[in-house]
């Protein structure tokens, strides 16, 4: 990473490393890009458009390598990731913060806001990055992907089964698109596999720790 302030270069600290061969991936926002930016969202700061220019970088160049991000707050419990994916505002990690109330030490916040998903021999894994959103709410881990949850809001607790068909578009709304068509099979592979290995549940909610609590009996089995 060759980036100026200290917003990522911050919360990137817990992932450093002694490598010292060749790179795989180099992230590196040129100022002709965050000019363009600037142009188009002028209400952001500087460390802010270097964040979100970051964020887009790592994370087209991660399908390279079998990963791509999700929308979504991704807690983990006794080893296993579940991650739970909305449009912002609805409540993700208000609702993650109930499965620490709930669960306590078994517990942690693996990314708050976009959690890379990525298949390793056959089995998908997510795991923290430095780009996390607005919040620096993210752990260097690896864990097992358990299962995934369009969140949505809802007076009454329930949570059912998501038809794969409706779960990739769901899911292909919260992840990062990319305009080439090669880029494109790949994300749109990832996806497959994740969606055909994975449960996806659809589920409306409280803010409670019976929601939690809900959430977690029928995504754990």
């Amino acid at each position: 990473m060759d980036l100026k302030y200290s917003m990522i270069r911050d919360r990137a600290e817990k992932y450093l490393t002694d490598y010292t061969d060749n790179p795989d991936v180099i992230v590196d926002v040129k100022d002709k890009t965050m000019v363009e930016l600037e142009n188009l969202a002028p209400y952001l700061s500087v460390p802010e458009q270097e964040l979100i220019l970051s964020t887009a970088i790592f994370y087209r160049k991660l399908l390279d390598f079998g990963g791509f991000m999700l929308h979504s707050s991704a807690v983990c419990v006794d080893n296993k990731a579940y991650l739970f994916s909305a449009s912002s505002g609805t409540g993700k990690s208000t609702h993650t913060e109930q499965w620490l109330k709930l669960f306590g030490d078994r517990a942690f916040i693996i990314n708050d806001d976009k959690p890379a998903i990525k298949i390793e021999n056959g089995k998908a894994y997510v795991y923290g990055t430095p780009w996390s959103g607005k919040s620096d709410l993210n752990v260097n881990a690896r864990v097992p992907l358990q299962a995934i949850c369009v969140l949505e809001r809802s007076e009454e607790n329930f949570i059912e089964p998501l038809e794969k068909g409706t779960a990739i578009y769901s899911i292909m709304n919260q992840t990062i698109r990319p305009p080439f068509e090669s880029y494109m099979d790949k994300l749109l592979n990832l996806l497959d596999f994740v969606i055909t290995n994975t449960p996806v549940w659809r589920m409306g909610c409280n803010i409670s720790t019976d929601a939690a609590q809900m959430a977690y009996d029928a995504m754990s089995k």
